[in-house]
């Protein structure tokens, strides 16, 4: 059969990236609790086209997927992108793979115990100059604003907030410690589930421990600065303002 994709093109213009997109797919995860996790990533696979090609085959990102199947981990991720590489003739390769990580969580007084989301991912590129791969963690929280409590007679508006953080790093870490580490740099952690005791323990804590954005990553980066394993990271927190018709935002890069 002719072979669309690999007839010429005369526009000379190259495309930096083509693929797929939003593919949901299985996948297993370690879990310290409970030794792994099935869950259920979004997948998006891109590579390179010269600018000679009319077209990828798309149908090769899915079979690179699949040689994959219940083997997908960081330590062989970076395999993946160089099969897409070495399967569609391209010289980079990227891929992202987001997936919802559940963590058994207890209420802080009453102790009641519920399952805690949160979104990871895996990002990987590959090209001649690079081989990088990131671990980025999703983490809600919870702040109350300094200036709101210092300048009101009775409390003090409080948000909830996402804090993300993406990491290079040298040996396996677990996502948990990741997780505690970002839940203990905001003014009080997000739970699934809370008895009216829970949310009086959360939010007079939270009013004793109040935080700005700023307050959020800078203290998230010196956590994670401490951390010799972490040789790249990026911080980013954002709050949904709850009197403001605005999110607040803050956003750091290691220097190393």
């Amino acid at each position: 059969m002719i072979d669309i994709q690999n007839q010429p093109d005369d526009r000379n213009i190259d495309i930096m990236k083509v693929g797929v997109k939003d593919i949901n797919y299985p996948v297993i995860v370690l879990d310290r609790a409970k030794g792994v996790q099935h869950t259920v990533a979004t997948v998006n696979m891109y590579v390179s086209l010269p600018h000679h090609f009319k077209g990828t085959h798309m149908s090769r990102f899915i079979e690179v997927l699949n040689r994959y199947h219940g083997s997908i981990s960081p330590k062989t991720f970076l395999d993946i992108l160089d099969e897409l590489r070495q399967s569609l003739e391209a010289k980079s390769a990227n891929v992202e793979m987001t997936f919802p990580y559940f963590v058994e969580k207890s209420a802080p007084v009453s102790g009641s115990q519920s399952l805690m989301e949160y979104k990871c991912s895996y990002i990987g590129e590959v090209n001649d100059n690079k081989r990088d791969f990131l671990v980025g963690i999703k983490v809600p929280i919870n702040t109350l604003c300094p200036c709101s409590r210092e300048i009101s007679d009775r409390g003090a508006h409080n948000q909830r907030g996402i804090v993300t953080v993406k990491l290079k790093f040298d040996k396996f870490f677990w996502i948990e410690d990741v997780i505690k580490l970002i839940e203990e740099s905001a003014s009080c952690d997000v739970y699934a589930l809370l008895k009216r005791e829970d949310e009086k323990h959360l939010t007079e804590h939270a009013y004793d421990h109040p935080m700005f954005v700023e307050d959020v990553v800078r203290e998230v980066t010196l956590r994670l600065s401490r951390d010799k394993n972490f040789t790249w990271f990026s911080v980013e927190a954002e709050n949904f303002e709850s009197i403001h018709n605005h999110s607040a935002y803050a956003f750091v890069e290691s220097p190393r």
